[in-house]
């Protein structure tokens, strides 16, 4: 009965493992797009967008390197270039061509979609009693829904 719990615990790691490393690739995604925002908004909301998104993009970068050693500290090892974390993530690019409007829509749908996955990853934490990791990933959650819901209500909703 034992080993099978061990399997579980040893699978269950690999798990979390690959959820982590999904988020270090989504929050490197999203620094480079948010970055591409800063740069390129334009429009009557330009200063207030262009504060907004580099807050943004030192949030993600906060994010990033956060979980990273979250990852080394439990036996991990962080997706650490480009082409891993463009191979892992579910954030698309930037096109560089969104009007201002376009850019927090797709934040908006962005960070719904890492908190969703955020909270895969704390059931995967959770199941293996790394609590430690279950609340850095629960802190994050509850910060990527406030943003959407900030910019949700920026836009009216």
């Amino acid at each position: 009965m034992e080993n099978v719990k061990t399997n579980v615990n040893v699978d269950s790691a690999v798990e979390l493992h690959r959820a982590l490393n999904k988020q270090v690739a989504d929050w490197s995604v999203l620094y480079t797009k948010l970055h591409n925002y800063h740069w390129y908004v334009k429009g009557t909301h330009f200063f207030t967008l262009h504060a907004k998104f580099e807050e943004f993009y030192n949030s993600a970068a906060a994010r990033m390197d956060e979980v990273a050693e979250r990852l080394l500290t439990i036996g991990g090892a962080p997706a650490a270039t480009l082409r891993e974390h463009l191979e892992l993530t579910s954030v698309s690019e930037a096109k560089g061509s969104e009007t201002a409007e376009e850019m927090v829509r797709t934040l908006i749908t962005d960070f719904r979609r890492q908190a969703a996955e955020l909270e895969g990853a704390i059931e995967i934490a959770g199941e293996l009693e790394d609590k430690v990791t279950e609340d850095l990933l629960i802190g994050m959650k509850t910060e990527v829904e406030k943003d959407a819901w900030m910019l949700e209500a920026y836009m009216g909703r």
